[in-house]
Formats: structure tokens, sequence, C-alpha cells
């Protein structure tokens, strides 16, 4: 194992180089921003899971089979989590690293190099899974009042299940590379993978598995107990670890080491597996990635040209961004995850039973059209976030042919702004009015929600645009992980404090005219004053946020030095 250690040296020295050992100002703010952010998400899920199963606890008899079937479920997911992030990154750890003819050119065994490129890819692809899941776990052993033995037993069972999913997802990519290359391979699992996890959402959607705490959809007691009792399959590494961990949080002590340990040795299995695999077939895949890449699905757009009545420079620019696009395969093949959400987005607000809610159906739907235009704002920031935001990083080392055209650094954002802009405006739209029909909203909630989004959509494109352009990363292998940088995080936060101060201002005023709509009475003089004022200061905070973003993105990307 020594020469695997001096393997992963280089790993740990960039943690030091890149200064997070360091006194330094920029980083330590950095680190301290992100370091919050990730608090504050770990602390709503643990709430929310505190909550949920306090909630169950109080429930006598059915809410422990309500939890453990809740736990059945997490742990489920979880492992499906684990393969998939796992197949996508040993991928690239394994195959398509840009040091590969560097390592493999050292005197040193390539299962060698094998077994430290697999411990990379398994932190990689399990860190932030197991830490947003730990809230979850930890809020089980709260509530149950579990002893030591349980918080043990539960690191253990996470452990073995990061490296079962790590091994299985690894055998797998070992064996298909040598079949079909890597680089097929990569678009071949983001484009089927977005497929498995659409229809596994849909079928768990369409199961509607909010029935289980309303006991009256179901024709006797029976087949509602006998429904929550189903034993998962026993042949799955996450039934184990939920066996474990149940039995722990009941104190049974010898069951729960029982199926740590079966779980553990199936675990060292699949690692001496995949080492006896990758020692036999590793190099010959290796050999077969590092040949010319290949295509998937054959670019049909590749011969398209923009005609319209715009300069020369700026149909160029936007004829190149139109191929761009659809020659990267990651990029066209997450249109249909977005198409699916949409349809996804309306089905649950169809199935929503107003008819059940104690308030009065006229103002709940009223009601959730305005706080829909919220979630719409979150929508469309997340959607930014994957496309606009990394549209400047995009052009990677070849930016300065960008910089050398004849077309000012202004005048390339606000093509890249418009690029962007018409299409989201049109799919954050169809969502609002889509969403106000079915709940049957008033034609005045209907025209502020969709006026609302018509000036929110611009303010939140060019914050992508103008962030993405003062904090671009030319260098990085894939310009969409970019939003997870500080300037990503910057421009999340800043767009959720403008969504977030554009629906509290229409909100007092809002409620104000919808109240006197319905108590048949006109507005005072000083509630004219009022949603006067309300809307032109949101008019004028959307129209800031369209114009300071852009400026900012311009001057510190004149200033970069390509």
């Amino acid at each position: 194992m020594k020469q695997v250690v001096t393997l992963l040296r280089p790993r740990i020295y960039s943690f030091k180089n890149k200064g997070l050992f360091k006194n330094d100002r920029g980083r330590l703010v950095k680190l301290f921003l992100f370091g919050t952010i990730g608090m504050f998400f770990w602390g709503g899920i643990f709430a929310v899971s505190l909550r949920a199963l306090i909630y169950f606890k109080e429930i006598s008899e059915l809410g422990d089979i309500l939890a453990y079937k809740l736990l059945s479920m997490i742990l489920l997911t979880f492992f499906s989590l684990l393969i998939f992030s796992s197949i996508l990154t040993s991928i690239s750890k394994l195959y398509l690293s840009r040091d590969l003819s560097l390592v493999h050119s050292m005197p040193v065994s390539s299962f060698k190099i094998f077994i430290a490129r697999w411990i990379e890819s398994t932190i990689d692809s399990s860190w932030m899974v197991i830490v947003y899941t730990l809230p979850v776990f930890m809020s089980y052993g709260i509530v149950y009042q579990a002893g030591f033995f349980f918080y043990w037993d539960m690191i253990m069972v996470i452990l073995s299940l990061v490296i079962i999913a790590s091994s299985t997802s690894v055998i797998l990519v070992v064996l298909v590379v040598n079949f079909v290359s890597a680089s097929r391979i990569r678009n071949m699992s983001v484009f089927f993978g977005l497929c498995l996890f659409l229809i596994l959402f849909f079928a768990f959607r369409f199961l509607q598995p909010e029935r289980l705490v309303d006991p009256e959809v179901f024709s006797t007691t029976l087949v509602y107990l006998k429904s929550l009792k189903t034993p998962a399959p026993p042949y799955l590494p996450s039934t184990w670890a939920f066996d474990s961990i149940k039995a722990a949080l009941l104190g049974q002590i010898k069951q729960g080491m029982f199926h740590t340990a079966l779980s553990w040795t199936w675990a060292g299995v699949m690692v001496f597996m995949a080492i006896i695999i990758a020692d036999a077939v590793y190099f010959k895949g290796l050999s077969k990635a590092l040949t010319a890449q290949v295509r998937f699905f054959k670019n049909r757009f590749s011969g398209i040209h923009f005609q319209g009545f715009l300069p020369g420079p700026v149909r160029a620019f936007i004829t190149k961004e139109i191929r761009t696009f659809f020659r990267d395969q990651t990029q066209w093949s997450q249109l249909f995850l977005i198409a699916a959400l949409v349809v996804l987005y309306l089905y649950n607000f169809n199935a929503l039973p107003l008819e059940k809610a104690p308030i009065k159906t006229v103002y709940l739907q009223n009601l959730l059209s305005f706080l829909n235009m919220g979630l719409a704002g979150f929508v469309l920031a997340a959607i930014t976030a994957r496309f606009a935001y990394p549209a400047i990083s995009s052009e990677r080392e070849a930016f300065w042919l960008v910089k050398s055209v004849p077309i000012a650094l202004r005048s390339y954002l606000w093509i890249k702004f418009f690029i962007y802009f018409l299409p989201l405006l049109i799919l954050t739209e169809i969502l609002i009015i889509a969403t106000n029909i079915l709940l049957k909203v008033t034609p005045f909630m209907m025209v502020l929600s969709t006026a609302t989004i018509f000036f929110l959509v611009p303010g939140v494109v060019a914050m992508g645009i103008g962030f993405g352009a003062a904090y671009p990363d030319f260098k990085a292998d894939n310009p969409a992980q970019t939003v997870t940088s500080f300037g990503g995080i910057l421009f999340m936060m800043v767009c959720a404090g403008y969504i977030g101060a554009v629906i509290f201002l229409e909100a007092g005023p809002v409620y104000n005219i919808f109240m006197a709509d319905i108590r048949e009475r006109g507005l005072t003089v000083f509630e004219l004053t009022w949603i006067t004022g309300s809307f032109v200061l949101a008019f004028v905070l959307s129209i800031c946020a369209i114009v300071i973003p852009m400026k900012f993105g311009e001057k510190r990307l004149s200033e970069l030095q390509v």
C-alpha cells in the first residue's frame, strides 16, 4: 500500500496548495460563507426530520411503522444516489482525467493506480451524500433515545453502503469500458441516468406516498397496515442496513451486529472482486479511452445558421452559442429532465386536495398562486444556475478569441443574456399560467403573477450572466461545476434575496386588494399610496437587478488577464 499512498499524496497536497490550511483572509471568508450555508441546509434537514419523526412518534402503534417505512425508503434512495454518483465519478477518475498518461508512465502496477483512483472516486462521490444524510439518521437516534451503539452502528452501516456502491459501480464501469469507449459511456450514463431518474421519480410520485398518512383512501385498515409492513427485498444491501439500524434503535445489539457484519462481509467481497477484475482489464479499457472521443447521438444542428437583421458579429455569436449547446450532449440531454420536471410540477398542483382544506377554497387558491410565484422564481434560479451562470466559463481557454473579435464585452454579455432570457421566460410563464389555470385563480392574480414573473426573469438571468462573468473559471473540466464555486454560491444568495424581496414587497398590497374585493369595499388613499409605492419599488428593484450585475460582470471580465 506504500505506492498507493504515494499516488494519493498529490490530492492531499492540492488542499494545502489551494490555501485551505493557510491564514488567507479571502480564503477564510469563503470558507466561512460556504460553511454557514452548509450548516444552514444541514440544520434545516435535521429540523424537518426531527419534526416529522416526533409527529410519527405521537401516533400510537402506527407511528413506529410509518417511521420505519420512511427509514427504509431513505436508505434505498441513499444507496441509489451513491450508485449513480459513483458511476459518473469513477468514469472521470479512471478514464478521462488529464493526468492519466503521466501517472501510467510511472513504474507502478496499473492495479495500484486503479486502487488509488478508486479511493479518490469513492470519497468524491459519497462525502456530500453522507454529510446531508447524517442529520436524518441522527434525528432517529434522538427521537427513539438510542444509545451509543446506534451511532456506532449507523457510521459502520453507512461506510459499508458507500464501499458496496462504489465497488459495484467501478466493476460495471471497468467491464463496460472494454466494449464501449469511456467518452461514449459518459454520454450514455448521463442520458440514461436522467431517464432512470425520471422513471423512478414519476413512479414514486404517481404511487402517491402521501396516502400513507391518509388511511381513508384504503378500503380497510388491514389493507393499509399490509401496505406499510411490506418487507423490502432481502438481497438489497440497503435492506441489510435497514435491519441493522432498526435493531440498533430497538436495543437489539446482537441482531444489529449480525446485519452490520453481513453488510461489511459483502463490502469486502466486492472490494476484492473490483481489484481482481481491474487487474485483468483496466489497462485495456484505458487504452481505448485514450483514443478519439465519439458521440452517442450525431449532431443534427451543426449546419444551423441564425438569420436576421442583427449585425454580422452578433449573428455569428448567436449561431456559435446554439451550435455549442447542441454539440454538448450533457447539456441538451438535460432538456428532457426539465420537461419532465415541468410535467411533475403541474401534476403536483393538479393533485392538491383543496376541497379538503379547512380554509375557504377561493382564499386558498389565490394564496397558493401568490406563493407559487416565489416557488417558480426559485425554480428559475436553479435552471439559470445550471445553464446561464456557466455560459462564460464554457468558453474555457478559447476566451482570448472572444476578447480579440471586433465586438465589445458589453455586447458579448448581452448576447449571452438574450440567448437564455427568451427560453427561460417562456418556460417560467408556462409554469405560472398553467398552475393558475389548475388553481382557478381570480383574473387579478393571473395578471399579477404573469407580470411579476415577466420582470423577475430578466433580473435572475442578468444575475446569472453577470456573476458568471465576474467569477469565471476557464480551467474547469466541467463548466457546470462552477456553480458550486464562490461566485455561484454568491449568485444563488443574491438571487434568492432578490426574489424574496419582490415577493415581500407585493405581499401586503396584494392582501389588501384581495380582502377589499372579498368584502366588496373600496381602497383607502393610504392603501392606494402604499400599493403604488410597493409596486414601483419592486419595478425599480427589478431594473437594478438587470443593470447592476451586468455592469459588475463587464468590469470584472474586462480586468481579467487571459
